[in-house]
């Protein structure tokens, strides 16, 4: 049951009743008081700040019998009957409710008759953005030329879905949101009026909840108001909200920087036996550490955030973080909750996460040595040792081995040297990382079932952007080259864009955008452009560039550095090339 009693009693009535919308109010009065009243508004903003309120008292000032004036007097007929909704010529329309084109023209054709009880006729269109385009269009012709006694008011929390031709032709408002203590403050006067005794911090709390909405405001206070029998203290709203109370974060800070993995998940166990969600504890928890970090980098950022209500406390928790774990803890918390929305079980990822920081403790303070981090594990350190001297001896190895293939292609030694076969020394190519049966794919790379595919490319890649736009961002960088019966070859310009789209997580959301375009089931194989033009460039000449190795006697190749650094890397490594 909605609890919106408060909400009546307390809806404004006039333009100072309202909250936080000073710069529109003395907009809208000025143009009354002036007579510079347009036929056309559009009201936006988040919900609750005030939109169709303030379509109501804009509708009684210009009708009131004692005005217009910057001020609906509220008492005359006219003023009330607004107020209850009873004058005819005064129409508040559902546009979600009433959204075909068949309910514009009926209001179109009406439109055009005087009002019969009021000075001024008056539509308020709520959730303007819910109309279809057919019934905006037929708004449109409406809007271009109204009636001189006709007033529209649309009221809209989306107005990036209108159309710009709508847009253009009414006078814009946005409506912000209402600041922490401008609601605190309205909803200790409602209290004291209606005898209600309320903790500051159970107000400030409430006024947090409602995200800058003043209506979500009221509901809540109204609503725990009738439970605890007007009495509201701080831990009842957290009780019946289901919010955290700070210090339950700082105490999990507190574990976190401990590296104490128990109380980690005792913490989280907890929350989740009174009934919180993971994701929403998720989303709180990145708020806490993203505040952290503002105190941290920031002074007297406690002031820029209306979260941080004893900053003394939050202080004291910046100083057990450095703002590399900080930025660490943020950015690892926002992979994961990408993750949880696709999770079966959100409380799992949930865990792994904050485990999962709980383990990068050591990795966090590791000193940065020569561009490589420092392990604190002396095992660790020992392997970082032996990886480094088994590369230094393999770029001795490669040294020579290229130093003695020149020496042998060159031409200049006496003796029993061979004569150089080609005119110049072949050179090893870096590994081209092919996939798999590449000539399938050159072949079929002008079918008509892949121009099909290509076609369809671009909502494939609209298709990602809605699923994850992180994603997006780097698969655009590629375009499809050919395709098998279940697999599609991309090629990328960016080794980066391409190994990152490689990764699992991503690799998912790509192919299952596939599948749901194209039917089936669909792997996705990546290449770089470069590689993939030199392959058709090999396939349509005549004679192939790639050697194969010719071996002599007992194995060995026509150059000695070749056998060197076959040696050295394999033969799956080493592409020779003239």
């Amino acid at each position: 049951m909605e609890h919106i009693a408060l909400y009546r009693a307390w809806r404004p009535q006039s333009f100072g009743d309202m909250v936080g919308q000073q710069h529109i109010i003395r907009t809208l009065q000025n143009a009354i008081r002036e007579q510079r009243v347009s036929h056309a508004y559009l009201f936006s903003g988040p919900r609750g700040t005030g939109k169709t309120s303030a379509a109501k008292i804009l509708a009684k000032a210009v009708n009131c019998e004692k005005g217009p004036a910057p001020e609906p007097c509220n008492e005359c007929e006219t003023c009330k009957r607004i107020a209850a909704g009873a004058v005819m010529d005064v129409l508040e329309i559902d546009a979600a409710s009433n959204r075909g084109v068949e309910e514009i023209r009926d209001l179109r054709d009406k439109i055009k008759y005087a009002p019969t009880e009021v000075r001024r006729k008056v539509y308020i269109i709520d959730e303007v953005h819910m109309l279809t385009t057919e019934a905006f269009n037929a708004l449109l012709k409406t809007l271009e030329e109204p009636p001189e006694h006709a007033m529209f008011i649309l009221a809209t929390t989306e107005p990036h879905k209108l159309p710009a031709t709508i847009i253009s032709r009414c006078q814009r408002f946005d409506f912000r949101r209402v600041s922490l203590e401008e609601q605190t403050a309205r909803l200790s006067e409602i209290c004291r009026e209606e005898q209600i005794e309320a903790e500051e911090s159970a107000l400030q709390y409430i006024a947090r909840l409602s995200d800058g909405g003043m209506r979500d405001a009221l509901s809540v206070l109204d609503q725990i108001s009738a439970f605890t029998e007007g009495k509201v203290t701080y831990e009842q709203v957290l009780g019946m909200t289901g919010g955290i109370a700070s210090e339950q974060f700082s105490a999990l800070a507190d574990f976190l920087s401990a590296k104490d993995a128990g109380g980690v998940l005792q913490t989280v166990e907890s929350w989740m036996q009174e009934g919180k969600s993971a994701d929403k504890c998720m989303e709180n928890i990145l708020f806490y550490f993203r505040d952290l970090l503002m105190i941290k980098m920031v002074p007297n950022a406690e002031h820029m955030t209306e979260r941080v209500l004893d900053a003394v406390s939050f202080h004291a928790v910046a100083e057990r973080f450095s703002k590399e774990q900080l930025f660490r803890v943020i950015d690892t918390l926002s992979r994961y909750q990408n993750e949880m929305k696709y999770a079966a079980n959100p409380q799992m990822l949930f865990e792994v996460a904050l485990l999962n920081l709980v383990s990068l403790g050591d990795r966090a303070e590791a000193p940065v040595q020569d561009g490589v981090v420092a392990s604190s594990s002396p095992a660790d350190s020992q392997a970082v040792k032996r990886l480094e001297s088994r590369i230094a001896d393999l770029e001795k190895k490669l040294e020579q081995a290229m130093r003695n293939g020149v020496a042998a292609s060159g031409g200049g030694e006496s003796g029993g040297s061979r004569p150089a076969t080609r005119q110049s020394a072949p050179r090893v190519s870096r590994m081209a990382k092919l996939p798999p049966h590449m000539d399938q794919y050159l072949a079929r790379k002008d079918d008509d079932s892949f121009k099909d595919i290509r076609g369809k490319w671009n909502q494939v890649l609209q298709r990602v952007k809605e699923e994850k736009v992180t994603v997006h961002a780097w698969f655009t960088n590629g375009e499809p080259v050919s395709a098998l019966d279940d697999s599609i070859l991309v090629a990328f310009k960016n080794d980066i864009h391409r190994e990152t789209i490689e990764k699992q997580a991503n690799r998912q959301v790509v192919e299952h955008v596939l599948s749901e375009f194209l039917g089936g089931q669909w792997q996705l194989l990546t290449i770089m452009q470069k590689d993939w033009i030199e392959s058709t460039e090999s396939a349509a000449s005549p004679k192939s560039e790639v050697l194969e190795l010719e071996h002599e006697g007992e194995g060995d190749s026509k150059e000695p550095w070749v056998d060197e650094a076959l040696n050295l890397f394999g033969e799956n490594l080493v592409v020779i090339k003239e």
